[in-house]
């Protein structure tokens, strides 16, 4: 398959599944389909359904159906099999399994407010299910959610007309299994995140067997990298022959630079303080590199499990005086900080992609990166490591804040790599796995 597949001029109708859209989000999955869905405006005509959406926020050429604002007396006669709840005895997931940052509070574009005034409940087989309120999507008992969420998009998709379902991570999967089932459209699943990545190769629990399932009976499977696909491979088994790596894109910004208002230097670190992000061994490279090196200053944004023991193993190292963990911070704080740093490290156990290194190349700070994340394959300038390899992780800092030839020409050819960084690209590589795959019909336009 290659993958310079030149467009041909069809624009296949696609069925969205998603979890989170702006702009009512709590991570980077919601931005991410937001964005390839703005840049496939060009090549396919979108429609999306979610949990829930603001009836007042309109995307051009995209068709977009949340949940809480539908009419729900029309869905009162849904027929569905709940098979999946059969996958294992598991009722509550917590919100970790964001694939993205969490934030304490969901986010909300522009300060808009939701104000729905459309029923809040819905009976499917006898039951009420209380329509998916604002503040809690990874919250409480998600599996029951995701699969209300399938028997709605379900009966939705049936009156519809479209060619090809896309289904983004395991929390869209039973809705497009089922509506795959019900209308032998094929079925694409777009992976951002799996189980593997967020709790270790060990586990095999509900989700992951719906992982497993969902990517066993999809037609063609988008990873946002080839670590990911290979993931996809190794720990699920799913024949490799239909897997197509899309990578992420990012959104341009205008970067900056900002006094710090201390006179060390700063090595940052963004993104959740989970065990799939890898913060334990910031710590390490922290404690390894300030043995050295006193004079920095090491900052972690970001909110998790994590907080409260690294914040007693820094003091216990005697390094809290240099160690800071500022919590959760909005995108704004996160430019700002990326404004003062010195140098960025990623020290990702698995990461599917990994965007903040991006976001850090963008605002020219040059990255430290672990080997074991998507992002390594579309910087190849970075300086990488094994995530478990604290020597090479502080020499590379080490020799960033010291070598300023070195520092420079990181910076230059990162900056290169970004060129390529864009989601036109990544639509235009959705929609030739489409082609590539034979799933848009024969004359379609």
């Amino acid at each position: 398959m290659n993958k310079s597949t030149t467009l041909k001029p069809s624009r296949p109708r696609v069925l969205m599944l998603g979890w989170e859209f702006p702009p009512v989000i709590n991570g980077g999955l919601g931005v991410a389909c937001h964005d390839l869905c703005m840049a496939m405006a060009d090549y396919a005509r979108v429609t999306m359904i979610i949990p829930k959406s603001n009836p007042g926020f309109k995307i051009k050429n995209l068709e977009l159906i949340g949940l809480d604002t539908i009419d729900t007396r029309t869905l009162k006669y849904i027929n569905h099999v709940n098979e999946y709840s059969k996958l294992e005895d598991v009722h509550f997931i917590d919100s970790n399994l964001n694939p993205y940052y969490s934030a304490p509070e969901p986010s909300v574009f522009q300060g808009e407010e939701i104000r729905s005034q459309y029923i809040r409940n819905i009976e499917i087989e006898g039951q009420q299910f209380s329509v998916f309120s604002i503040d809690d999507l990874y919250g409480g008992d998600v599996i029951e959610k995701v699969q209300v969420f399938g028997k709605i998009a379900t009966r939705i998709a049936m009156n519809m007309d479209f060619d090809i379902i896309h289904a983004h991570d395991w929390m869209t999967m039973i809705a497009g299994m089922e509506i795959k089932a019900k209308t032998g459209k094929p079925l694409v699943m777009h992976i951002h995140s799996l189980e593997v990545d967020r709790s270790g190769a060990a586990s095999k629990g509900w989700v992951y067997q719906l992982e497993k399932r969902g990517m066993e009976i999809a037609d063609l499977l988008m990873p946002v990298s080839n670590f990911t696909a290979q993931v996809i491979k190794t720990h699920y088994f799913i024949n490799p022959a239909k897997i197509w790596p899309v990578h992420n894109g990012i959104r341009p910004v205008e970067p900056y630079k900002s006094k710090k208002p201390f006179d060390e230097k700063m090595v940052l670190f963004v993104g959740r303080l989970t065990r799939q992000k890898g913060p334990e061994f910031f710590l390490e490279i922290a404690t390894r590199v300030l043995e050295y090196y006193p004079d920095i200053r090491f900052v972690m944004a970001g909110q998790g499990d994590s907080f409260q023991q690294l914040i007693d193993k820094s003091a216990f190292r005697h390094i809290g005086n240099r160690f800071h963990l500022t919590g959760f911070l909005t995108m704004d704080k996160v430019h700002q900080l990326l404004s003062m740093a010195d140098v960025y490290c990623m020290p990702s156990v698995s990461e599917p992609f990994g965007l903040s290194a991006v976001e850090a190349a963008q605002f020219g700070v040059p990255v430290v990166i672990s080997k074991q994340s998507g992002v390594s394959e579309v910087l190849p300038h970075a300086l990488k490591f094994d995530f478990w390899d604290i020597n090479k992780a502080s020499q590379y800092i080490v020799s960033l804040l010291t070598d300023e030839l070195l520092r420079k020409r990181v910076i230059e050819d990162t900056n290169k790599s970004l060129t390529h960084i864009n989601w036109d690209n990544a639509a235009r590589k959705v929609v030739n796995g489409y082609e590539e795959f034979s799933l848009v019909p024969a004359g379609n336009a």
